[in-house]
């Protein structure tokens, strides 16, 4: 996590600039070089922010631009004494309440935990997840799983990967999936009701026809997960042949979707372990008979999880980065 740090006097400058060294991220006093607190708050909101200062001060900067747990960044405020460390939004899907906790530590801070999971010590789901790597598919889901925890009640999970260690108090695998109340899969359509915590780690092999453009791409996409159930949140990176190099409809889909595009020559993807479908046309064009399935295997370390699909000039498939959820999420 990079953290913006927003000062207002000399002694939380200070300050800012020791918690930075911990946590790194650029350090700022309002005011100094014409920086004002909206438009610092404004540039800064995709980052996490953290206001040394007043929290009235923070809490009227960011309030024009909250929109969603989803979709809000971790905003942390300690006061310029470094006493206390105030996760004020996004604590567990952004991190908030995990970051006040390392601030904290740097200063001999008080963190100020106020999530009602938190205070009154049961699993928070949407922060395990968050710990896992994963995506939270619904995040409106979320009270429906905390609640029942707080209630008392007993809460069922399920998952496609064996999780590590002990499920936490009030948590138990369910004998039916259909039934769980949340769970950890790559393919949400299995239970409609539960909370989907997807792992982000899928990596998307591209085969494509020259000049195919980002629209057709992307229709492609859309119609790969309908039809494999695949929940796009997992997809972390894609990968193709180096002749795509320069198709600049396959390098604005990727820019599009925020994936990271890794190309590999003909002689690597040939090498690459696994049996794969086999194409002569493929074969005669790009010097290997298959693209999509060894490129999707090369860049995620893993095996293949959707075999080659093909539609109007595109070729999808899809290999999975190991992955090793743990029931611990809370240990800092």
């Amino acid at each position: 996590m990079t953290c913006a740090y927003l000062a207002f006097t000399a002694k939380g400058l200070a300050l800012a600039h020791k918690l930075a060294a911990d946590c790194p991220g650029t350090v700022t006093r309002c005011g100094e070089n014409g920086t004002t607190l909206a438009d610092w708050t404004a540039a800064q909101f995709a980052d996490a922010l953290v206001f040394v200062g007043a929290v009235g001060i923070a809490v009227r900067a960011i309030a024009p631009h909250c929109r969603s747990k989803a979709a809000d960044p971790a905003v942390v405020v300690l006061d310029e004494c470094g006493r206390f460390a105030v996760p004020l939004l996004s604590g567990h899907l952004g991190g908030a309440n995990a970051l006040a906790r390392r601030l904290a530590k740097v200063c001999g801070a008080v963190p100020v935990i106020t999530t009602a999971t938190d205070a009154n010590g049961v699993f928070a789901v949407d922060e395990w997840a968050k710990r896992q790597h994963c995506a939270v598919a619904e995040p409106g889901r979320i009270k429906a799983v905390s609640g029942a925890l707080l209630a008392g009640r007993t809460v069922y999970f399920a998952s496609h990967w064996p999780i590590q260690g002990t499920p936490p108090a009030g948590v138990e695998p369910a004998a039916d999936a259909a039934a769980a109340d949340f769970a950890l899969t790559l393919t949400p359509a299995e239970n409609e009701t539960a909370l989907h915590i997807i792992p982000r780690v899928a990596v998307l092999g591209i085969g494509c026809k020259r000049g195919t453009p980002a629209a057709r791409l992307a229709a492609a996409f859309a119609g790969f997960c309908a039809q494999t159930q695949l929940a796009p949140q997992s997809v972390i990176a894609a990968a193709s042949i180096d002749l795509k190099k320069d198709e600049p409809g396959l390098a604005v889909f990727c820019r599009q979707q925020g994936w990271p595009l890794t190309f590999y020559g003909a002689e690597a993807l040939r090498a690459a372990p696994g049996q794969f479908a086999h194409s002569d046309f493929v074969q005669s064009v790009t010097g290997v008979d298959n693209v999509c399935e060894r490129a999707a295997v090369l860049a995620a370390g893993g095996p293949v999880w959707a075999h080659k699909w093909a539609y109007d000039g595109v070729t999808f498939a899809v290999a999975l980065r190991p992955f090793a959820p743990d029931w611990r999420y809370n240990d800092e």
